[in-house]
């Protein structure tokens, strides 16, 4: 059995410098060489996992199939890769800690006192050993894993994993552990050109901590000049085909594509001797760079808004961003996505904030389509409730995700049944009409008795849901502590919200449409978790469509697209050659490989 490659993606700078991205395009790159990968998640912090984290800290919480609430770049690693993570892909410090402390006090170091080295350090160690080897797709052992440092190198609560990997890469061997150090260049505006001091100066710090870097990846915003990467490659002891310059890209995708024209595969295959066969085929990474410049070549807009109640970090709606992302790219159209904070839809706030809701209301109205996202707490309940009731009446398509389903059953309670004390036990526990409640005699009591979590099947009736799924029976993943009370189900679709999924027992409502609607679906799962670049979620495809005026054409071809609908750079047959743009960095791809070329004299 071939042993495991390592590659640790550590940050310098600042945090949120871009290593998820980078270390999913590392991961991307293997993967089109044939090589299967896994990824590991480092967070330093003392949590046990994200589940209990607000959104504004770092962003959404990701659920995994067996139902690990863990760091969003999990999600930015399973689109990316089309891998399937576990809950143990993500360490945190919370989590080597409680592991050792449980074998201190199962007396497992035979009375030794515990330490950070090498105590802490080992049980790190172990966990990456481990996890490394699990199958993440269809039963083939990894042969890469890339481990990616949350924070940043000097960060006092990440030593101890700094510590653990310098270990670490003896006990693997030099030749199965590279490490790529990600670090920002800015660009100061008073004096106009990139600054390398700082990237120095963490390149500096991880080898003070016993990390040499093999690859220095700069982020900046703008594309760097080869005199900054030779200077690079001069004070932070590297050769200059290891400095990778990585600028700010009008989408994702393009980072792979970038890192592998700056020689990426070369590197890595002769460092870590992976045995890949150069050079790479002229229609390598096909796939990866139509989608590229399909996302490109969008051009028509279409008007969506969010209405949430984390609008003020974008992050805290990441995979929903990138599923209507997936569905707008299919669908041949550009996103164009409004945040609407849901307070500001509510009668309270006409008082206290005028101006926030005739604007709030305004983006409403312009809007083709509305989301309406999870969430918890009664905060903002009232202004979906709202945007769900103007969709409904006005024939807005809508998609309703967690939280968005309990505000529509709510809605037409109110408005349509005329239970004025129509809520959720969740916002008032002493409601006249509770309909939606919490089911604690459902809760599995591993799961602590708070949520149903992970990946469970709905069994769909005949209906547009079911259409766009193509199946009758799915598997999505959940997140909520709340459903919809069984006792109102028959008053609610004898007036016309139909419940057209339901879990095996027929008493958890999974789906639930408006009849006589163009599109008006809510779901209680997180369709968005199982979105991937190129086989978008069907419910949010569906509502892009419906945003569109496209659903009818694609149902009645059978929910296939015509040729037209579509970019004319999906193909996937026959040669390739083509011409990608980056800024002032221009790449050419054709049989004879890839060359990026300097334009006005940048490299």
């Amino acid at each position: 059995m071939p042993e495991m490659k390592y590659i640790l993606v550590t940050g310098g700078v600042i945090s949120g410098v871009g290593k998820g991205v980078i270390a999913s395009s590392f991961g991307t790159i293997l993967k089109s060489c044939g090589i299967d990968v896994t990824s590991i998640k480092i967070d330093p912090y003392i949590n046990i996992d994200a589940g209990t984290f607000s959104p504004y800290e770092h962003g959404e919480v990701y659920v995994l199939d067996d139902g690990g609430e863990v760091d969003l770049d999990l999600g930015n690693y399973e689109r990316f890769l089309d891998i399937t993570l576990h809950r143990d892909n993500n360490i945190t410090t919370g989590k080597i800690y409680q592991q050792v402390i449980e074998r201190e006090r199962r007396g497992d170091y035979l009375g030794k006192t515990v330490q950070v080295i090498p105590h802490i350090t080992d049980a790190v160690q172990e966990w990456v050993d481990r996890v490394a080897h699990i199958p993440v797709t269809a039963d083939k052992t990894p042969q890469v894993c890339i481990v990616e440092l949350g924070g940043t190198i000097g960060d006092i609560e990440g030593m101890s994993f700094v510590e653990a990997f310098r270990q670490f890469q003896f006990r693997v061997k030099r030749e199965n552990f590279c490490c790529a150090h990600v670090s920002l260049v800015p660009m100061p505006k008073s004096t106009g050109e990139p600054k390398t001091k700082p990237t120095q100066s963490s390149v500096r710090e991880l080898r003070g901590l016993g990390l040499s870097p093999d690859l220095i990846l700069c982020r900046s915003e703008k594309p760097i000049n080869h005199n900054v990467k030779e200077k690079i490659s001069n004070f932070c002891h590297v050769a200059p085909e290891q400095v990778i310059c990585i600028h700010d890209l009008s989408s994702v995708y393009h980072v792979p594509i970038l890192m592998e024209a700056q020689g990426v595969v070369q590197y890595l295959n002769e460092r870590l001797q992976l045995n890949i066969a150069m050079p790479r085929p002229g229609g390598f990474m096909k796939k990866w760079r139509n989608l590229a410049k399909r996302v490109e070549n969008l051009r028509k807009e279409v008007n969506i808004s969010l209405v949430g109640k984390y609008t003020q970090l974008e992050d805290s709606y990441a995979s929903v961003t990138k599923a209507l992302q997936h569905a707008c790219i299919a669908a041949g159209c550009k996103l164009n996505l409004t945040y609407i904070e849901a307070v500001n839809l509510e009668k309270q706030s006409k008082i206290n904030d005028p101006v926030g809701y005739h604007k709030a209301w305004q983006d409403l109205c312009k809007s083709e389509g509305v989301i309406v996202p999870g969430g918890f707490g009664q905060r903002g309940m009232e202004g979906k409730i709202e945007a769900c009731n103007w969709c409904r009446e006005t024939e807005k398509p809508m998609l309703g995700i967690c939280l968005g389903l309990q505000a529509s059953v709510i809605e037409f309670a109110r408005n349509v049944l005329g239970l004025s004390g129509a809520n959720s036990t969740e916002v008032d526990p002493n409601c006249e009409d509770k309909l939606v409640i919490d089911m604690p005699e459902h809760h599995p009591g591993n799961l602590g008795g708070t949520m149903r979590l992970g990946k469970r099947k709905t069994y769909l009736e005949p209906s547009i849901v079911a259409t766009l799924y193509k199946k009758d029976t799915i598997e999505e993943r959940h997140r909520h502590r709340y459903e919809v009370n069984p006792e109102y189900i028959e008053k609610l679709e004898a007036a016309g919200l139909r419940f057209v999924g339901k879990d095996e027992t027929k008493t958890r409502m999974e789906v639930a449409i408006v009849e006589g609607h163009p599109y008006y679906v809510a779901v209680q799962f997180h369709p968005e978790y199982l979105s991937r670049p190129l086989s978008p979620s069907p419910p949010f495809l569906g509502l892009i469509l419906a945003s569109t005026g496209k659903l009818k054409n694609y149902l009645s071809k059978g929910c296939r697209f015509s040729p037209r609908s579509q970019s004319d750079v999906s193909s996937d047959e026959g040669d390739f050659d083509d011409e990608i743009s980056f800024g002032n960095l221009h790449l050419s791809n054709n049989k004879n490989g890839n060359t990026l070329t300097e334009v006005n004299g940048i490299h």
